[in-house]
Parts: structure tokens; sequence; C-alpha cells
């Protein structure tokens, strides 16, 4: 993935683990995966268009839950939509990026992830 390449190439080592949908990415963040454990606190890096469960539910689900509604998440996507934008921001998301944007500014796009991460201090 493009990302996680953009990520060592920048040098930046935070643990990255990646979930193939929003069912996965549920049960790893609630310790339900079987060979996954995620660190608290954590950033998600969030696609809206995911199998099983898209990025929308996949954020009712995760403002729902007592343990992980506090979670910071970035919403990488392919859409424009206003709709989308303002449905993800509705959720309490921290960003909106457009994935076609990233490309020419990945680098910044990580350091700009890599620099919140250090700077703020997360519940």
């Amino acid at each position: 993935m493009a990302i996680e390449r953009g990520f060592r190439q920048a040098k930046v080592f935070n643990e990255i683990i990646r979930a193939r949908d929003g069912v996965e990415a549920l049960e790893i963040m609630r310790g339900q995966h079987d060979s996954l454990r995620l660190t608290k606190p954590c950033i998600v890096l969030l696609d809206l268009n995911m199998p099983r469960m898209d990025g929308f539910t996949f954020l009712d689900e995760l403002r729902k839950d007592s343990d992980l509604h506090k979670t910071v998440v970035f919403v990488l996507t392919t859409s424009k939509d206003d709709v989308d934008r303002s449905r993800a921001y509705e959720r309490y998301i921290a960003g909106y990026i457009v994935k076609e944007n990233t490309g020419v500014n990945l680098n910044s796009l990580i350091q700009t992830l890599e620099n919140y991460w250090r700077l703020v201090d997360l519940p």
C-alpha cells in the first residue's frame, strides 16, 4: 500500500495495522481479532469504500463504542462529494483527505500525520 511505503520512506516507524474492511478494523480495535492487537492510542486512516462495512457505518459503530468513541480518524477517500464530506465530519473525524491529492503530496500528508501524532495529547 502506498501509505505504508510512504511511511517507511519518510522514516516514520509508528506501528501500522492494516484491516481489510470495517468489520475487521473494529475487531482489531476491540481486541477481538485472533492475531492482531491494537496499541492505544491510535489514529485511524479510513477509506469510506470498504467491503462488508462502509466507512460511515464503521464511524457510527466506533462512535457508539464507549472504549473507542474518542479515536482520532482521518478519512482518506476518492470521494469529492460534499455530502460524503459533511456526513464524515458529522461523525467527528479529524480530517477529510481526497486520495487523488495525496499522490503529489503523499510526503506532506505523512509528515502532517506524524506531526499530529507527536504534538496532540490523545486520551
